[in-house]
Parts: structure tokens; C-alpha cells; sequence
């Protein structure tokens, strides 16, 4: 397993999301949460292959409960990185100092107590507009119950580009994959390293839809598959499946730091290993992948907005 240096941290390539474990996630989810066995058997399987760092939220269910009971059972808990997000605060929590304040305070404590980590390595904003209150989490973070701060930004460059310029965060967690490559062309994984702020790409696999069986994909987001078919080949010319190309092309790209991968089964975690294993993509194949187009709408690579599959739909 290749790694990233950051912080002191020698990070593997891969971090598991672990959304998964706490709920049924992603539009190509066939077999729902996994049962508290099964996610011991995938955090020891990961681990054993070189993973060392995980992503989880408050959000995501029993997510957080489930990785750190499955940690402290396999004696993981102080071998490796958790990246944690704050709840999305409410509309008068946001807006009023002190509501906000108590909240945040409240989500982290909670975080400690679930994942039983007293201090958390990272704590993300798990939205933009909650990053308003940053001065929330670096007091939590002088109290030592925080390393490292983040925010988890959308699908629009700007807002990841004005953190890493402010200077006030460690670490930004942003969506991209082959056919979303807004954050890559705005420049903002490379001035993020240059600026020492981890680059955790999410969104790698579109929850599922880049490479979900063809006539399994929704009719609301079909408009995806002249473009996979496309990537397809390429993958095909390479020698490689498509699930590789779409990994290993992220894994490319200069200045991210790790690459965010959510697991339902221990088999998908021993793939995925191995595909991490086989790193970057050679540059002729990238260059073939980047002049794919046309550029798709918002509506298809934005989980957000998919028409009836919302929720958390952001990895």
C-alpha cells in the first residue's frame, strides 16, 4: 500500500469510508449495513493490508459507534487515523454564536465518546456553511480534544479554494472522480499541498455509479453511460477494468493525499487494496481519460441532487 506524508502521519492511499456501517448508503448499495461481525471482519482485513486511516461522521448513522467499538476490539484504536465530521447544524444553531458553539462542542464530545478516542485525529465541518464557526473547533482543539481541523466542501471549486488561501485549515475532503474534474482543473489539490493541507478525495466511484452494473443505473442518471461506455474502453486498451481506471486515475492526480473508498464487504476491501496496490495510472491513459467528454450536468454528478435518493448522498 503506497502512503502520503502529512502532518507527521504516513497516511496509506486508501481511506475507508465507513459511512456504510452505520446505514444503508449509496446507489449502488445491493446489500444494505453491514451487521457488527462483518465490520470487524472489514476493519481487520483493511488494516492487515496497509490501511491506516478511516472516514466516518456523525451523519452516518451508527457509523462512528461501529468503527470504534471494532477498533478498540481488535487493539487498532491508537494505530490509526480517524477523520470524524461534526453534525450539520441546524438553521438557528448556525446563525446564533452561542447555539452553535454548545452544538459543535456537543457533536465532538459525542464523536470522542462513540469512536473512544480522546482526542480525535481530524474533525471536519461536514458543510461549508457550518466552516463559519471554525473558531468553535481550534478552541476544542487548544482543550486537546482535536489534532487537526477540517472542512468537507461541494462540488463547487471556489469555497475549497478560499480554505486553503485563508490558511485556517488542515485538511479539506472533496468530491472528485473521472468525469467530475472541477476541484482537479481549479488547481486547488495542488495548492493545497504546497500549503501542507491534506487533499481526502471522495466521491471516487459516484456512491457506486461509475461502475454499477449498466442496466442497474437509475433512469434519472442514465445520461452517465455514453460517457462510461467511453472510459470502458479506454480501461479496455489499458488491460484493465474499469473499477482500476477509476481509482488508480485519481490516485494520478498531483496533491491528493488519500482517496476515500466505502466498503459493504470484506471481498470489496481485499479489491481494493489490490487495486491501490497497482498505483497511479500511467500519464498516456490520464491524458486519454481527461480528453473524454462532453461535460456532464450537475444533476447527474452531484448525489445531492439526484430525484429521490437524497439524504446523505455525499460520498
Amino acid at each position: 500500500m503506497t502512503t502520503s506524508t502529512w502532518k507527521g502521519y504516513s497516511l496509506s492511499r486508501l481511506m475507508l469510508g465507513t459511512a456504510q456501517f452505520g446505514m444503508p448508503y449509496g446507489v449502488a448499495n445491493r446489500k444494505g449495513q453491514p451487521d457488527y461481525r462483518e465490520v470487524v471482519t472489514m476493519v481487520a482485513a483493511a488494516v492487515e493490508r496497509g490501511v491506516n486511516c478511516f472516514d466516518t461522521a456523525a451523519a452516518y448513522g451508527s457509523s462512528e459507534e461501529a468503527l470504534g467499538r471494532a477498533l478498540r476490539d481488535l487493539g487498532l484504536a491508537e494505530r490509526v487515523v480517524v477523520v470524524t465530521k461534526v453534525r450539520h447544524l441546524t438553521t438557528v444553531e448556525a446563525t446564533d454564536a452561542t447555539l452553535s458553539k454548545m452544538a459543535i462542542e456537543r457533536s465532538v464530545a459525542d464523536s470522542r465518546r462513540r469512536l473512544g478516542l480522546d482526542c480525535l485525529p481530524v474533525v471536519m465541518f461536514h458543510q461549508e456553511a457550518d466552516a463559519a464557526h471554525l473558531d468553535a473547533l481550534e478552541e476544542l482543539k487548544a482543550r486537546g480534544w482535536i489534532r487537526h481541523v477540517g472542512v468537507s466542501c461541494g462540488n463547487r471549486p471556489g469555497p475549497a479554494a478560499e480554505f486553503v488561501a485563508a490558511g485556517n485549515v488542515s485538511a479539506l475532503q472533496l468530491p472528485g472522480n473521472v468525469i467530475d474534474r472541477r476541484h482537479q482543473r481549479s488547481g486547488v489539490f495542488r495548492d493545497a499541498a504546497a500549503r501542507g493541507v491534506a487533499g481526502f478525495i471522495r466521491s471516487v466511484f459516484l456512491q457506486g455509479l461509475l461502475v454499477m452494473p449498466e442496466d442497474s443505473i437509475p433512469p434519472a442518471l442514465r445520461a452517465v453511460i455514453p460517457v462510461r461506455r467511453r472510459l470502458a474502453a479506454i480501461a479496455g486498451e489499458a488491460g484493465i477494468t474499469l473499477t482500476e481506471l477509476v481509482v488508480r486515475y485519481m490516485l494520478a492526480q498531483a496533491g491528493v493525499t488519500c482517496v476515500i473508498v466505502g466498503v459493504e464487504t470484506v471481498a470489496q476491501v481485499r479489491e481494493n487494496t489490490a487495486l491501490f496496490g497497482s498505483g497511479p495510472l500511467d500519464e498516456g491513459v490520464v491524458q486519454a481519460v481527461d480528453a473524454v467528454g462532453p461535460e456532464l450536468p450537475e444533476a447527474i454528478v452531484t448525489p445531492a441532487l439526484w430525484p429521490a435518493l437524497r439524504g446523505d448522498a455525499e460520498a
